[in-house]
């Protein structure tokens, strides 16, 4: 009974002795090495010809188990970040909370890191557990008790194409199964972004979390609040960007995560209109994302903040203040706030800006406001952004139609649009007499709209 109770507070599963790998061949793992990087075969290969062991480690062996080509390589060896650096020319000693080494191959970028030892306990530590840094290096069996989950602990040797699996990852991947390895409270401790990266493996993969290592989650989720800022934007753009960002999300409310991580989320989640804005912006991302297509990180948060950004431009509004500066005002203070929360990049905050201020420019259909606005280089992201407040229910569809039409339409067709565009009375209003003394009235046919409120239908990712 006690050595079971170890082995569970291990994270090791019954009869399995940690520092043993269970190895597996081709025929138990079948791995394709056509897969696999040509340059990490060669890094591993120049490696283990300068007397070192070297293997493809983490989710680019859990990919391969999948039968999914990896996106990135990382290497683990028995090497010191120094002497990694002497075999390779460009290679490069970086971070300081852990040591690892990145080494070029053209545009190929590998990550290489020396195994980890048991060193965590006497490693320096925030007041809440956190692991501030730490680069102690020891044997293979202690770095993979040092990697977060059974599916990503797992080694895969090029040369012999075999897999070293020392905490039943294998077992987990048949079983769909996400383990954290150790005791759930103390590995969320030491870093709390692990919460994070299990709700993005169980929805990337389909995968369900294991209930010890979900328990915990809702209670220790306040911890990320003492993780930098710029790396819980790292991992909070990984999660939008997987291709999942929908079940990302849902899972995240699920496990509890959502609140005051996300906190523009905290109340668009209760709005129908709200819900379904943001629903249909992630399935757009994940649709792109899927298809190989580029995503705008500046659309995407867009997105995800624009209600808030809604509900300030309305109170400015309605407190007097005139339409395009109070939404440049509501601007500012959402972007200020969220800037401090998520570390937003000041690019992507840019990009998010001009989305925003390019709305009540698409109300204008007089003269050569809509001409001027095509050549905007952020229109098609504007556009987009157009349609999926339209989609939405936020905005009247007719809006979104017109500019459909007019994008995709000849100059002959676009001046036939702006003269249909400017007969026609705007939503809720009386239609107009024409002047009686000609010479005497100006032309009351180019009455514009300045609000910023209009309307479409299906909503884009951003990319121009």
């Amino acid at each position: 009974m006690i050595k079971k109770f170890i082995r569970k507070i291990l994270g090791v599963k019954d009869g399995r002795n940690p520092t043993e790998p269970v190895t597996l061949g081709v025929e138990q793992h079948g791995i394709d090495l056509k897969l696999l990087s040509p340059n990490a075969i060669r890094l591993t290969q120049t490696l283990q010809e300068a007397g070192f062991k070297a293997f493809v480690v983490g989710g680019a062996v859990r990919d391969l188990l999948l039968g999914v080509k990896p996106k990135d390589f990382d290497i683990a060896t028995d090497a010191t970040p120094e002497q990694v650096k002497k075999l390779f020319r460009r290679a490069f000693i970086i971070g300081r909370r852990f040591q690892i080494v990145h080494v070029m191959f053209g545009q190929e970028l590998l990550e290489v890191t020396t195994f980890r030892g048991a060193g965590s306990a006497n490693a320096p530590k925030d007041e809440h557990g956190r692991v501030l840094r730490d680069n102690s290096f020891g044997p293979q069996h202690e770095d993979a008790a040092r990697r977060d989950f059974t599916i990503n602990a797992m080694y895969y040797d090029p040369a012999t194409q075999t897999v070293l699996d020392y905490h039943g990852g294998i077992e987990d991947i048949r079983d769909k199964t996400l383990r954290i390895i150790g005791v759930p409270e103390a590995r969320y401790r030491e870093d709390p972004v692990r919460m994070l990266r299990v709700v993005r493996f169980a929805a990337k993969l389909g995968f369900t979390i294991e209930p010890t290592t979900r328990a915990p989650i809702p209670v220790m989720a306040p911890l990320i609040d003492n993780v930098p800022a710029a790396r819980v934007f790292d991992e909070m753009l990984k999660l939008l960007l997987s291709g999942h960002a929908l079940a990302c999300l849902k899972e995240l409310r699920s496990a509890g995560l959502h609140h005051g991580l996300l906190p523009l989320l905290d109340v668009v989640l209760e709005q129908p209109i709200g819900m379904k804005f943001v629903t249909l912006a992630l399935e757009s991302t994940d649709g792109r994302v899927k298809a190989g297509k580029g995503v705008s990180p500046g659309f995407l948060f867009a997105s995800l903040l624009w209600h808030q950004v809604l509900e300030k431009w309305n109170a400015y509004r309605a407190a007097g203040e005139a339409p395009i500066p109070a939404l440049h005002l509501a601007a500012d203070d959402v972007l200020e706030t969220q800037t401090d929360n998520l570390a937003l990049q000041r690019r992507i905050a840019t990009d998010m800006r001009d989305i925003w201020a390019m709305q009540p420019r698409f109300e204008r259909r007089q003269g050569k406001a809509p001409y001027k606005l095509l050549e905007n280089p952020r229109f098609r992201a504007g556009y987009d952004f157009l349609l999926l407040r339209c989609a939405s229910g936020e905005l009247d569809a007719e809006i979104g139609e017109w500019w459909t039409a007019f994008y995709d339409a000849e100059s002959g067709e676009r001046e036939r649009l702006l003269t249909q565009a400017n007969a026609r009375p705007a939503a809720g209003e009386k239609k107009k007499r024409p002047p009686r003394r000609g010479p005497r009235h100006r032309s009351e046919g180019a009455a514009g709209n300045d609000t910023g409120m209009g309307a479409p239908a299906a909503a884009g990712a951003g990319e121009e």
